[in-house]
Parts: structure tokens; sequence; C-alpha cells
């Protein structure tokens, strides 16, 4: 094993939070200035807010059109400031699974997730720690993922199922069921792909959202999906994002002077759960690896013609925070050319929203690339795409991490023939 070289900065706790609180800091500003000087939307700051926290957020309910820029900056700022105060609170130490989930989440706060619907599934994960006398600083990077299902919430309290106090009664009453259990629900299913499907709840998030569309649907409550999406690229919230992403470069070789020299080191290890790279690498690599990862992610999508709109970036910040856990360049880039190879093979535009998201989020599958080699990462993202694009229609569009759900069903159904023919590296 590989253990950084060099002796990098030290940093104590309250300069990680702080490095992290850049983000919310600049997406608050951000969002400040597009409403006062506008966004090309038709929304006030209010309005807009409104209209994202009264929306049902099932797949895919982009809140760049359902609100607008400015409101949407600021919705992810207040999520992100939530799960930063809940960082500090609890004393949490900074690692590469905390990354990645504050990264994760702060993305879908872009569509999915807004301040309303994730707050039921935190009361729920307090009420399971509080049951089992646990603490709960020990689950919250679980609760944290779980706002995957956050939708649920949001579906039932506002899409005119139910009469609307007993629909929001119910969807928090959901949500709050949803919390209470999907910490020992992913912990055991981590099991069925054994660490290889690094988005793990996002699969246990696909099993407990079909479930729970499949009781609404017997009571003969339909959900589907919707397809709502911001169409044009807006120039100063891409210069935004290059922004926050050349920001975590620069901090990364100021923690590390050697890190240019080191960075190569990190594609040494395969991702397969658990890869921390702040333990393995530093920190100084870490956030390195992130802001690479983040600003290689933007070019793509520009480069092929795509548009930075909500989905895309949830996509893009997922790919940046696992970028602390298991992901690097070496061991995606198999799984997204066997993405791109059969979205082309089958006549789908790879510019198209959907397309773009299935390529990003596929880099769950990474760490099959890392340990078994590029051609069966490469059969891996095939096999990805045919399945992401198809398992949406069992959970209605309730689970945000349907890649997540995808990429487990992947490598749970490779895993026994990888095991049986083909050497691990």
């Amino acid at each position: 094993m590989y253990i950084h070289k060099y002796k990098e900065k030290e940093l104590h706790k309250e300069q990680k939070l702080m490095i992290l609180l850049v983000f919310p800091v600049v997406f608050f500003i951000a969002g400040i200035l597009f409403s006062f000087f506008g966004d090309g939307t038709n929304f006030t700051l209010y309005t807009g807010f409104k209209n994202i926290l009264l929306s049902p957020t099932i797949l895919i309910t982009d809140f760049l059109s359902v609100g607008g820029i400015g409101s949407t900056l600021i919705n992810v700022s207040l999520i992100s400031f939530f799960n930063l105060y809940l960082l500090r609170k609890y004393k949490l130490r900074i690692n590469g699974l905390i990354l990645a989930a504050f990264m994760t989440v702060m993305g879908f706060s872009f569509f999915g997730k807004n301040i309303f619907n994730i707050i039921p599934i935190y009361i729920g994960g307090y009420l399971y720690s509080y049951h089992k006398r646990i603490d709960f600083k020990d689950i919250i990077v679980s609760i944290m993922f779980a706002t995957a299902l956050a939708p649920v919430i949001s579906e039932i309290s506002f899409s005119s199922i139910l009469p609307a106090k007993i629909g929001i009664l119910i969807g928090i009453s959901i949500g709050i069921f949803i919390g209470f259990i999907i910490t020992p629900l992913a912990s055991h299913m981590v099991k069925f792909y054994d660490g290889y499907n690094i988005y793990n709840l996002g699969f246990t998030a696909g099993i407990l959202g079909t479930i729970l569309t499949s009781a609404l649907r017997s009571l003969h409550i339909e959900i589907e999906s919707v397809n709502i999406l911001y169409l044009e690229n807006n120039i100063f919230l891409i210069l935004t994002l290059i922004f926050i992403f050349v920001y975590l470069i620069v901090i990364g070789i100021s923690i590390n002077k050697n890190t240019l020299k080191e960075y190569k080191h990190i594609f040494k290890y395969s991702g397969k759960v658990v890869t921390d790279y702040t333990y393995l690498m530093g920190y100084g690599i870490t956030f390195f690896n992130m802001g690479v990862m983040g600003l290689l992610s933007l070019s793509f999508v520009l480069l092929i013609g795509g548009v930075v709109n909500g989905p895309v970036i949830a996509g893009i910040f997922t790919v940046v925070g696992f970028s602390a856990f298991g992901k690097h360049l070496k061991n995606c880039i198999p799984v997204i050319l066997g993405v791109i190879t059969t979205a082309l093979f089958l006549g789908n535009d790879i510019s198209a929203t959907g397309t773009i998201i299935t390529i990003l989020f596929s880099t769950t599958l990474a760490p099959i690339a890392g340990v078994y080699g590029s051609k069966i990462g490469f059969i891996a993202g095939i096999l990805h795409f045919l399945l992401a694009t198809n398992v949406g229609i069992i959970h209605g569009g309730v689970n945000l991490y349907n890649n997540g759900f995808a990429g487990g069903l992947v490598a749970g159904f490779l895993l026994p023939i990888l095991d049986a023919f083909v050497k691990r590296r």
C-alpha cells in the first residue's frame, strides 16, 4: 500500500471545515447576485424559492428551470450550511466519505433535494440513533446519502395525490420512516456487490423506493417520472463552477507542495470501498484530485455540446465528491467509454442531459475497472447504460440516485462471473 511520502501541512478540524465553508458561501453570494441582476428567468428570489420548496421533485425536476438560478443557488447554500453545521456540532472528522457525502448532497440540491424534503429524513435518522442508543454522528453520513429518497416526501406532500394538509403530514411521516430504517438496510445490502458499487445508498434507496412506489401503486396512486430541464448554458454559472474547481486545486497544492509530483500515485488504487484518499494520499492530493476531476467533467460536458443544468451539475459534483473516496481518471475512463460506445451504438444523443448524467454517474463502477482492468470496466459501462436507462420506471423516479441503483445491479451480476473466470489485478 502506498501512503503519501511527503509531509503536508497539518490541517486542524476547523481549517477543514473552513475549506468546505467556501462552497455554500460562494453559492449564497452568487445566488443573491443572480437574483439581483437577473438570471434570464422571470422568477424573483421569493417566488423561485417557493416553487422549489413546493414542487414534487421526482426525476427529473431541475430547480434551475423550476425556480431560476438565483433561488436554486440559495437552496444549495442552505442545505450545505445545514450539513456543515451538523459536521461541526458532532465533531466529525472530515475524511473521504464525508467529503463525498457533502459534495453529493450539495450537487443534488440543484435538482431533487430542498430544505423541506431532507429534514424529515434527518429526524428519522436521529430517532433511529436514539432508539439504538448510538451516537447520531455515527450514522450522519448514511442519513446524508439517504436524502436520495427526498422526492418521496415532496411527491406525497405537493402533487395533489392527497388533500394538502394530509399530504404534507403523511409525506413528512414517510420521510421520518425512511431515515429510521435506511441505516440497517444499507449496511446489509453492501454485501450484494462487495464494495464494487461506490454509491451504496443509491442501491439501497432504489430497493426502498421500489417498495414505497409499489405500495402507492397498489393504492391506485400512480407516480410518474417527469422531465423538467433548464435548456441553455449560463456563462456566469459555468464560471462559478470553474472557480470552485480551481479553488480545490489551489487548496490541494497549498496543503502539499509536492502534490504535482505525488499525484500519479493515486492511480495505484482500485477505488474499491473503502478507499479513502485523505488517509492514503493526504488532503493535499485529495483536494487536488477533486478539483481536477471537476474540471475534466465540466470540460467533457461542454466539449460534447451538453447543457450545464441541474442534473448535470449534480453528476459533476458527485464525481468530485467521490474523487476523495475511490475515483480517479484511470479507473473512471474505461467505464465512461463503455457507456459512450453503447449510447452511440444505440443511436442516443450523447449531448442529451439523460445520456450525460448516465455517463457521469456510471463512474460508480470505477472499482470494477480498478480491480479487473479496463476491458472489464468497459463491459461494466455497457451494462450500466442498459440498466440505468431502464430501471427508473421501477421506482417511479423517487430515487435520485438511479445510477447507484443500476450500478449495484451491474456489480451484483458481474462479480460472481468475474470471480469465477477473471483474475483480479
